[in-house]
């Protein structure tokens, strides 16, 4: 019998056939979790990276594109655009947030996205940006075809979010988000770590 085996989610899952235009998403985490997941990069498991603090809970489902990493291009690009020094990438797979209408209960799961827009979030000083998009065939949010289509409230409870849910108020906040940006910026984001990830870990 052969044996077969779990693909690796960061690299043994294609990003998508028609990325950057739609993508292949792993969600990590949904907005019932009241613990952080990430992958495990060496096993690609699931793993708790730590409990969600005070009352922050990601508003939206949460993962990354699969064979995508930020580096050299990334922080590069984040430079350019926010007119900031930015010396390097967060060294992690692009992460994406995806609105849908439905309750996903769940996380460790694949679906499809098409992204439409995304924040420029600086951890440290590094670029760890967050494309936000849509679930592809959602009734309600395929009408949203760029971040401008968003009413306001939620792109600032996304910025809240990651602004906040790694330091308790006695904590310095050592991120900050420099550009909210829309689609075709998103699609250039997207092309960059793809080529980072082939520079770093292509064959």
């Amino acid at each position: 019998m052969n044996a077969q085996h779990k693909a690796h989610p960061w690299h043994g899952i294609n990003p998508g056939e028609h990325a950057p235009i739609v993508v292949t998403a792993f969600i990590e985490i949904v907005p019932s979790d009241t613990v952080k997941y990430e992958i495990d990069k060496e096993s690609g498991y699931l793993k708790i990276d730590r409990p969600q603090k005070f009352s922050n809970m990601i508003p939206t489902l949460y993962g990354f594109i699969p064979q995508t990493y930020c580096a050299e291009k990334i922080a590069e690009y984040a430079s350019l655009r926010s007119g900031k020094e930015v010396a390097k990438g967060d060294g992690d797979p692009l992460d994406i947030c995806v609105l849908s209408e439905r309750s996903v209960t769940h996380g460790d799961i694949l679906l499809q996205a098409i992204p439409i827009g995304g924040f420029r979030l600086l951890d440290g000083g590094e670029a760890d940006d967050k494309i936000i998009a849509v679930m592809k065939g959602d009734e309600f949010y395929r009408q949203w075809n760029d971040v401008s289509d968003c009413p306001e409230s939620y792109i600032n409870r996304l910025k809240h979010y990651f602004l906040t849910y790694k330091h308790l108020p006695s904590e310095k906040n050592i991120c900050e988000i420099t550009n909210v940006y829309g689609r075709e910026e998103a699609h250039e984001v997207i092309r960059r770590s793809m080529a980072d990830y082939q520079k770093h870990f292509g064959s």
